[in-house]
């Protein structure tokens, strides 16, 4: 019987394939490794969430009437009943532990992030599949632009140590439950008339969720509400300056960025910021993070009224390009350092041995476990990629040396003593 991976879900391999370079666990961990170095730097601390949880909790934080919620998890009951969904998201887990272990008592504010795998049963496509990983980060405890500032600017600097050069910062304000009622009525009333010009999924959107028209990628949505009125232009004043203060403080920071009046994001939960990054490289799937401000997402999840903000990234998408740019980061070698190659069945015992203490001194090392021939073994040496080969014969044994072949610098095979091999390999 065959067998393969569900669809539109990878396997991650020890080696780089030519068709897809991006499918590589060493490249995957150069990228996990950047983006921990800089949430470091930026005084973020990890936080690690279940894959699964309340089907309830995603469904009040994200929105009955957004596509995630009402096409795209998965959902199910366990043997008692309880209604679970695999998260689809990285930031209502997050509340939620927040809540539940009490984090907020450890200080005014919480700089959280994380790198979890989230699954969402959408049409697959490059770039879009239906279990990716996600890297973001949440800050909760602070209303000030400020914040907003650095939350970007954490992701500017990310792309920046990538080497993703070719990208471009979308923001816009989608206001808060002050200012967004009257807005909501104005785009509903330019709409109403063009409602036959648009897509199923965006006349569905006019009666359940109309700002998320706005949203919507079809070529023909777009063009019917390209002139829809600018939420930016009806915010409140709180809102309007708390938007104003974030553009100067970004051009402080010499941060570029263009404003999308068209930006909302697709989750019900963001008030005021929102922003994405996109690379201009990666063609209709373009987008390879965003995020922005969820002030009542708290509240909303059982809490004391506590503001946020956040970012969530695509690792997936940032591999794609990488590769499309031809970047290619510094990456683990996972070559052995050496290669036990033994004769026969009592060097094979004390091969067995030689690994262990090897292994203990932090030597990285490998064998062959099948009895082979001393050429199908230097074969495979060869294939791993080791430096040296540990020669173990019967002659040697008996002198308690062993033999040094160096298999990638070409120096003459040499002989060294068992007890001083370590000190040698870690030189």
């Amino acid at each position: 019987m065959k067998y393969n991976a569900p669809k539109y879900m990878n396997d991650v391999l020890p080696v780089a394939r030519p068709d897809k370079a991006w499918l590589h666990s060493a490249r995957w961990r150069a990228v996990e490794r950047v983006f921990q170095d800089v949430c470091r730097l930026y005084g973020y601390r990890e936080i690690r969430t279940p894959v699964m949880e309340s089907t309830e909790l995603f469904t009040r934080s994200i929105g009955e009437g957004t596509d995630i919620v009402s096409k795209e998890m998965f959902s199910f009951e366990t043997r008692g009943g309880a209604g679970v969904t695999l998260r689809p998201e990285g930031t209502a887990p997050v509340i939620r532990a927040y809540l539940e272990n009490g984090l907020a008592s450890e200080g005014s504010l919480t700089k959280l992030y994380y790198i979890a795998r989230v699954y969402r049963y959408e049409r697959g496509q490059k770039g879009r599949y239906r279990e990716h990983q996600q890297t973001g980060v949440e800050v909760l405890g602070s209303a000030e632009p400020l914040v907003d500032a650095e939350v970007i600017s954490l992701a500017v600097e990310f792309y920046r140590r990538l080497g993703i050069a070719d990208t471009e910062l979308r923001i816009n304000s989608v206001g808060c439950p002050s200012c967004r009622p009257a807005y909501r009525e104005q785009l509903l009333d330019f709409a109403r008339p063009l409602l036959d010009q648009m897509s199923a999924d965006n006349r569905t959107r006019f009666a359940t969720n109309p700002l998320r028209m706005l949203d919507s990628k079809e070529t023909q949505d777009r063009q019917a509400l390209e002139h829809a009125p600018r939420l930016v232009d009806a915010l409140c004043e709180g809102c309007a300056g708390h938007f104003a203060t974030l553009c100067d403080l970004l051009r402080a920071l010499e941060i570029p960025f263009s404003l999308d009046p068209h930006l909302v994001r697709g989750f019900d939960y963001y008030t005021r910021t929102a922003f994405e990054i996109v690379s201009r490289g990666l063609g209709a799937m373009n987008a390879i993070g965003g995020g922005g401000r969820y002030d009542g997402l708290v509240e909303e999840c059982g809490g004391p009224a506590t503001p946020g903000i956040g970012f969530g990234i695509g690792t997936e998408r940032c591999l794609i390009a990488l590769e499309a740019a031809g970047i290619e980061l510094p990456v683990d070698d996972e070559a052995p350092v050496a290669f036990v190659v033994a004769i026969g069945p009592a060097e094979r015992a004390r091969a067995a041995r030689l690994l262990l203490d090897l292994r203990r001194a932090g030597v990285a090392c490998d064998a062959d476990y099948g009895a082979r021939s001393m050429k199908a073994q230097m074969r495979q040496a060869s294939r791993l990629g080791a430096r040296w080969a540990v020669i173990l014969g019967e002659d040697e044994l008996s002198r308690g040396a062993c033999s040094l072949k160096d298999l990638q610098g070409g120096a003459p095979q040499c002989e060294t003593a068992l007890a001083n091999l370590v000190e040698r390999l870690s030189q």
